[in-house]
This record gives C-alpha cells, sequence and structure tokens, in this order.
C-alpha cells in the first residue's frame, strides 16, 4: 500500500475494515509503528499496528500482495524478527491478503530444521464481491474492490461501488473524499485505478442532469449568457453563457455543448481566450 499518498484517518479505517470484514478481527486503539525493514535491499511492510485484540495488546501486521512472490514466506518471517526485535513482550498477529489475478500458490509459511513458521493468507479468491456489496455500507463497498470480480464487467462493479459511496454519504462530502482516497488506494493494488477514474467520470456525468445545482447552472448561466448577449450579438451571447456554464456552474465541456449546440472546439478556443483575458 502506498502509505505516503493516503491519510492517517483513512489507512486507520482500512485497518479496521480489513481487520473486522476479511479477519473477524475487531481493533481497537490502533497506533501504527514505522517498520522500514534493511537487509540486502530496502524493504517496509504494508501495515504494522500496535492494538487491543480482545482487549489484549498486540502487534498485527497485514500485508497486501498482488502476485506470488516465492520469497514471500522468508520475507514475512524477516519482518516478524524485526518487529519481535522492537516488541518482544507483544504477540505477533501475521497475514497477507491475497489479491492477484493468478490462482494463489505462495507457501503460508517455512518449515526448516529446527524452525516451524507460519502466518495466515486470506485469498481474495474465495471472497465474492458481491457478499461485501450486499452490507451496502461504505466500509464494505471499500473493501469489495479487493475481492474477486467473479467475471462481471470491473467498470460496471467500479461504478455500482462509487454511486452507492456517493448516496450513503451524499450529505457529508468530507466523509465521501475519505472513502474516495480509500478506493482510489486499494484499487492502485489491483491495477484498476484507470477504471476507477473512468467510472468516476461517468457518474459526474450520468448525475449531472439530476442535480439541483445543474439546473440552477443551466439557468442562470442562460441568463447571463443572454444578457451579455443583447450587447454583443447572438453568437457571441451563446458562448458567453457556455463560458459561464463552465467557469461559474463547473458544467462540463460535453454537456455544455450538448445544450446550447455549439461545438465543443468553439468552447474551448474561447474558453482559451476567456483565460488569456482573466489572468
Amino acid at each position: 500500500m502506498k502509505k505516503d499518498i493516503i491519510t492517517k484517518e483513512a489507512i486507520t479505517a482500512i485497518t479496521e475494515d480489513i481487520a473486522f470484514y476479511l479477519l473477524d478481527l475487531t481493533i481497537t486503539n490502533i497506533e501504527f509503528v514505522d517498520k522500514e525493514l534493511k537487509r540486502v535491499e530496502k524493504r517496509e511492510a504494508d501495515i504494522v499496528a500496535k492494538c487491543q485484540m480482545d482487549g489484549v495488546e498486540q502487534i498485527l501486521h497485514l500485508e497486501i500482495q498482488n502476485s506470488n512472490d516465492k520469497t514471500m514466506p522468508r520475507r514475512m518471517l524477516r519482518y516478524y524478527n524485526d518487529i519481535k526485535m522492537e516488541f518482544e513482550h507483544l504477540e505477533v498477529s501475521q497475514y497477507i491478503i491475497y489479491i492477484g489475478k493468478a490462482k494463489l500458490s505462495m507457501s503460508d509459511g517455512v518449515v526448516d530444521t529446527k524452525l516451524n513458521y507460519s502466518y495466515i493468507i486470506i485469498d481474495m479468491h474465495t471472497i465474492d464481491c458481491k457478499e461485501l456489496i450486499a452490507l451496502d455500507t461504505p466500509d464494505a463497498l471499500v473493501l469489495s474492490i479487493l475481492c474477486d470480480f467473479k467475471g462481471k464487467d470491473e467498470l460496471e462493479i467500479l461504478l455500482h461501488i462509487t454511486k452507492r459511496l456517493s448516496e450513503l454519504t451524499v450529505d457529508d462530502e468530507h466523509k465521501l473524499g475519505k472513502y474516495m482516497l480509500m478506493l482510489e488506494t486499494l484499487s492502485d493494488n489491483r491495477n484498476l485505478k484507470a477504471k476507477l477514474k473512468e467510472a468516476e467520470q461517468m457518474l459526474r456525468e450520468i448525475n449531472y442532469e439530476n442535480l439541483p445545482s445543474y439546473e440552477i447552472g443551466m439557468e442562470k448561466g442562460i441568463e447571463r449568457g443572454i444578457e451579455r448577449g443583447r450587447n454583443e450579438g447572438i453568437d457571441q451571447g451563446v458562448i458567453e453563457t457556455a463560458i459561464t456554464m463552465i467557469k461559474e456552474f463547473n458544467l462540463s465541456i460535453d454537456i455544455v455543448a450538448k445544450k446550447l449546440n455549439i461545438s465543443i472546439d468553439d468552447i474551448k478556443r474561447n474558453l482559451k481566450k476567456y483565460d488569456g483575458v482573466s489572468k
């Protein structure tokens, strides 16, 4: 996980949700431990957190893995040893969340002479995304992106997830932003970031005509454009209407061009003139 682009609040929520929905654990009092583990090469554990599980303080270590890495068992053992060097008195629970497309083939431990070490692998191929989607909570919807889509259309699922997140957080833009940040971070682990962006764009276009702000933008944009057009000519009035809709009411160029029956090129050309004058 790319912790450098995600807020502490969001990564805390992801950790709690993974524990609850995927590991059947309830954890509280989370304190993240930055563990940059160096040996032959630089390695950084995904999530290492000191937390309370069933009232007992311990360490939870999570790795989100999108490929079968034959070195993973030794790496997990390496992480375990480094964590125990700092937190010798605490129990360490280690999990790999496997989200790769290929069938899981990684071992869940190391068995050697006088060594028997293991951890738990959660294979997301065994979890149908519709199980979490059916729960219809923002937390479950975000995590469903890690599950197996079972051959369903990726864009269709992402559109449903983003649409429901928008509906469930309709009165709280901060909460929606938090969940979308979590969703974007997890989508990157599954190489779905581009499709998520496409779903977000589709959702914005689908919702435009249903939003009160769309109607207000259309009405006020047309009013202002007509007023200006009285003095500058009808054609210029239409252009002024388009610029007002886009600049002041955040309507898309495609939608404005369609509604006013003018070309996208004309709008873009005049927007450049407008930006040049406004600077």
